[in-house]
């Protein structure tokens, strides 16, 4: 017996209907790139993206054909989102902080048909279009009046005079909501990137997931600032969230440094604010420096990284303000975990919390998880046993874009795929899981193992350190032995001797780094990422005391 009732495909075009219709007059304010506050309303960005989507039509860009972009956190991002992913086109969007020819490689893998980007990214642009022949339109993201005389890029048109040429009357179509919609690439630490390519049906069911009340919490009454990168990950799914809820979007554009961003806060008194954790180093380092409060901030996400126990503690204690950790990853859509309390929970005691705050969280719904050992055995959910994490849901990828690196799923005895995630981790009884370590980056120690994230986690709670990064080092008797990479806090003083003493007591003494080795900075990947391998080979001359 089958149901009866309407079948209607989960197309990202019914976000900005639903958004339009319902949330009309509902601001969105961005930051722009020319340094001033534009404002304009989910209805406008519902007009202009019926206007990409007529001017995609008069492109001949075919159904299924990437476009690429290279744009901050801004209005014309955001109609882009729906004008080229509801036309049934795929969005490309593109990291600028990678290098040209990375940026290279990736537009030619992918196929861009179009690409528009932020006038900021032009001596980027000029670097590599001519490598990149299969971009027969370059669409600078601006005025007419913006376009440099000669930017050397043929046929190189501004935004407004591109999709200014178009009505607006545009009837979205409809597909199979197994289509593709958008697609990003992994940031490529071992081989070359790898493309993830979502569908309407997992985008849609993915905004629904994380504006769940345990999860991100998204509402109509929100003001909702994505400081992560529309970049990295469509900005975690938020637009596509905040369009589902009909909640108030604040972008930063390119400032992001702690005064500006604070400003960005207080101005339009933003609820919920989502980075990682480099940023909010900046805000916090702001805040505190200035003696400032926030008035309107509620929450923040924090992923892409560990937060460290001090910043969930500074955000809490200082400011009032509730953390969110969150864990998830490109292929992942990326959602898959957020740190939300369950009501026997809010009776323990302040530390107890903290303790369970630190881990990254309890699955969404949609998003099934287990650990598993060598041999592929799943491992029990009692808070200490760790294991490689594996995951599967309808937001998760199957597989890679042009089938690179074969199948990437580990199948169980029931014929099931899941997708292993490179992360080591535990999972209690209640469900939260913990991130130990990547597996590439946890130490083994005389057959023990060390996790790198609990080292730097202490080291952040010293008031002197700014950034702190632990890594294994060669040892001829115990195989790998920590060391930790610190980044002084300015001004502080700081010695080996008393940060190796601050260890004492919070960790066992086998696991308290053989040594501390200051740096200028921790190297940082396009997404703000610690890049370990490139801390290795920094430190490739280095060794360990007494070896």
């Amino acid at each position: 017996m089958q149901g009866q009732m309407q079948s209607q495909p989960l197309l990202i075009s019914s976000l900005i209907v639903h958004a339009e219709r319902h949330h009309g007059s509902t601001e969105i304010v961005s930051r722009r790139v020319e340094g001033d506050i534009h404002r304009a309303t989910w209805r406008s960005v519902s007009r202009r993206s019926r206007q990409i989507a007529n001017a995609l039509d008069a492109l001949h860009l075919g159904f299924g054909e990437r476009v690429g972009t290279l744009a901050w956190n801004g209005y014309r991002h955001l109609e882009l989102y729906f004008g080229v992913s509801g036309s049934g086109r795929v969005l490309h969007t593109l990291n600028p902080r990678l290098h040209p020819e990375q940026l290279v490689w990736i537009i030619n893998h992918a196929d861009d048909r179009a690409l528009c980007f932020d006038m900021t990214f032009l001596p980027l642009v000029q670097a590599v279009w001519s490598k990149c022949p299969g971009v027969k339109h370059w669409v600078a993201l601006c005025d007419a009046d913006a376009l440099p005389a000669d930017s050397g890029i043929p046929g190189l048109q501004s935004y407004e005079t591109w999709i200014g040429a178009y009505g607006d009357t545009y009837i979205w179509p409809e597909f199979d909501e197994n289509t593709a919609s958008s697609m990003c690439y992994t940031s490529g630490t071992t081989g070359n990137p790898k493309g993830a390519v979502y569908s309407h049906r997992s985008t849609v069911l993915h905004a629904y997931g994380a504006a769940l009340p345990d999860a991100l919490g998204c509402s109509a009454r929100d003001a909702v600032l994505p400081v992560v990168p529309m970049f990295h990950v469509n900005a975690w799914g938020l637009p596509y969230s905040a369009a589902a809820v009909g909640c108030k979007l604040v972008f930063p554009g390119p400032a992001l440094d702690g005064k500006s961003v604070y400003d960005l806060i207080e101005g339009e008194q933003v609820t919920m604010a989502a980075g990682v954790p480099t940023v909010w180093q900046m805000l916090l380092g702001h805040v505190q420096s200035n003696q400032l409060t926030f008035s309107s901030l509620k929450r923040t996400v924090i992923g892409g990284a560990a937060c460290p126990p001090a910043m969930i503690s500074a955000f809490r204690d200082g400011c009032g303000v509730e953390v969110l950790h969150a864990w998830g990853m490109t292929e992942m859509s990326p959602l898959g975990t957020v740190c939300t309390l369950k009501n026997a929970q809010l009776a323990l005691s302040p530390e107890e919390q903290n303790g369970i705050r630190l881990k990254q969280g309890r699955s969404i719904f949609g998003v099934d998880m287990k650990i598993v050992d060598g041999e592929g055995k799943e491992l029990p959910w009692d808070g200490k046993t760790f294991g490689d994490l594996l995951v599967r849901g309808p937001w998760i990828i199957a597989s890679y874009f042009k089938g690179e690196g074969g199948d990437p799923l580990q199948y169980d005895e029931a014929g099931r795929g899941w997708f292993p995630t490179g992360d080591v981790a535990t999972i209690d009884a209640d469900g939260f899981m913990q991130i130990t370590d990547r597996s590439k980056d946890v130490i083994k120690s005389g057959g023990e193992w060390i996790s790198s994230i609990d080292i730097e986690n202490i080291a952040m709670a010293h008031p002197a350190v700014a950034m702190a990064a632990c890594i294994g080092m060669k040892h001829p008797k115990w195989d790998e032995r920590p060391i930790v990479a610190v980044v002084r806090k300015p001004g502080a003083e700081l010695t080996r001797e008393a940060l190796l003493a601050f260890y004492e007591g919070k960790i066992a003494k086998w696991q308290i780094p053989d040594d501390v080795v200051f740096v200028d900075a921790i190297p940082l990947g396009a997404t703000g990422k610690m890049q370990k391998m490139t801390l290795r080979q920094q430190l490739a001359d280095y060794r360990l005391p007494g070896i």
